[in-house]
């Protein structure tokens, strides 16, 4: 059975049969659905653009990130730079200029690097550009250096301890809140909670279109290759450096713009979103979904955030637990994740060396 369209396809319809239930079925009705369930599955959606993201890098091309964390948050942060620029004189010490935070702790200039998003044009660039800045930047230096494997995990979680002093103008430990509106739209008004879900919804299909044309070409394969054999495929002429920084940086992109749906629908973006245990969350996303299956860590984040959901609310201080059973279990028992029951075969992995000849095989034909 192929899964490779169903997750998505299942997605989308249940985004819009949730629009439909909440602006066309009467409050109190027992088919509504209410503001909070309209953000929650907006956020839900934002952790999935996340979790795709992750596993385009790890899946495929063997990068365990554990810092993917941090480009969420900065694309969360520059859409919160926007938004905090868009109250303009309606925050609480009526000062058009500056953000509410800054009066308060006694600024007087608007920092140089928030020029500008006062223009959602340009915080819509800034987006996916600043995490994928970053990426490039730390994955020169990284993969030139052959940095692989537990190394190259470990500095991607201390990548996450970089940011933010409260001294960068980002609003310290409270971060940035109250927002007002977006491109006009109130954020508040269910149509416009409802209008971000289904284009979250939009963005993710997107995201997991471009994903599926880059691991099913020919650089897609060579990832593959490199994930199993990189010595081989370094052997056979090929610069694994170059495929690994340029599939990086594609992927922290696509994480900045999870987090700047993210910040819309939540409405409050701080330095929490860094914090290295929820990098490692996303990682156990992908691996109970499905690692190397789009749609696994799609279906991952959906599945686990549900339950957390769950969780926090009855049992709050067992999620824990309940989280590290779950990873364990998955890891023991189901290594291809929930996705890999609909499409297990016996002997469908083929063994590195294969995988290599078949790349080289392809890419040189």
């Amino acid at each position: 059975m192929k899964t490779t369209w169903i997750t998505p396809a299942l997605l989308v319809t249940g985004v819009a049969l949730l629009a439909g239930m909440n602006l066309t079925v009467p409050e109190g009705a027992p088919l509504h659905a209410s503001a909070y369930v309209i953000s929650l599955a907006g956020k839900y959606l934002s952790y999935a653009i996340l979790a795709l993201s992750l596993d385009l890098v790890w899946g495929y091309a063997g990068i365990l990130s554990l810092g993917h964390g941090a480009f969420f948050a900065l694309g969360g942060y520059a859409m919160g730079m926007h938004l905090m620029r868009e109250i303009g004189a309606r925050g609480v010490y009526g000062n058009a200029q500056l953000p509410d935070f800054m009066v308060f702790l006694g600024w007087h200039d608007l920092p140089w690097y928030w020029n500008g998003f006062d223009h959602f044009a340009v915080a819509a660039l800034m987006v996916p550009l600043v995490p994928a800045l970053l990426a490039f930047v730390f994955g020169w230096f990284a993969f030139r250096a052959r940095v692989s494997g537990v190394y190259f995990s470990i500095i991607t979680q201390a990548l996450t301890y970089a940011f933010f002093r409260n001294d960068m103008g980002f609003g310290g430990n409270n971060g940035l809140t109250d927002f007002k509106d977006m491109l006009g739209l109130p954020l508040q008004a269910d149509a416009t909670r409802v209008l971000l879900m289904v284009f979250s919804a939009l963005i993710l299909a997107g995201a997991y279109a471009l994903c599926c044309a880059i691991v099913s070409s020919r650089f897609g394969k060579v990832l593959v290759a490199i994930r199993e054999a990189e010595a081989r495929i370094r052997f056979l002429a090929y610069r694994p450096e170059s495929y690994k920084l340029l599939v990086w940086v594609v992927s922290a992109a696509i994480a900045g713009i999870g987090g700047a749906l993210y910040v819309a629908q939540v409405g409050i973006i701080n330095p929490s979103e860094f914090a290295p245990a929820n990098s490692i969350e996303a990682v156990i996303w992908v691996a109970v979904g499905g690692r190397a299956s789009l749609a696994g860590a799609i279906l991952g984040a959906v599945l686990v955030n549900l339950g957390k959901t769950w969780f926090t609310g009855v049992l709050p201080e067992a999620w824990l637990y309940a989280l590290g059973g779950l990873f364990i279990l998955t890891t023991l028992f189901l290594q291809r994740g929930i996705i890999g029951l609909f499409n297990w075969r016996p002997g469908s992995r083929r063994p590195a060396t294969s995988a290599v000849t078949a790349t080289a095989r392809e890419v040189a034909g």
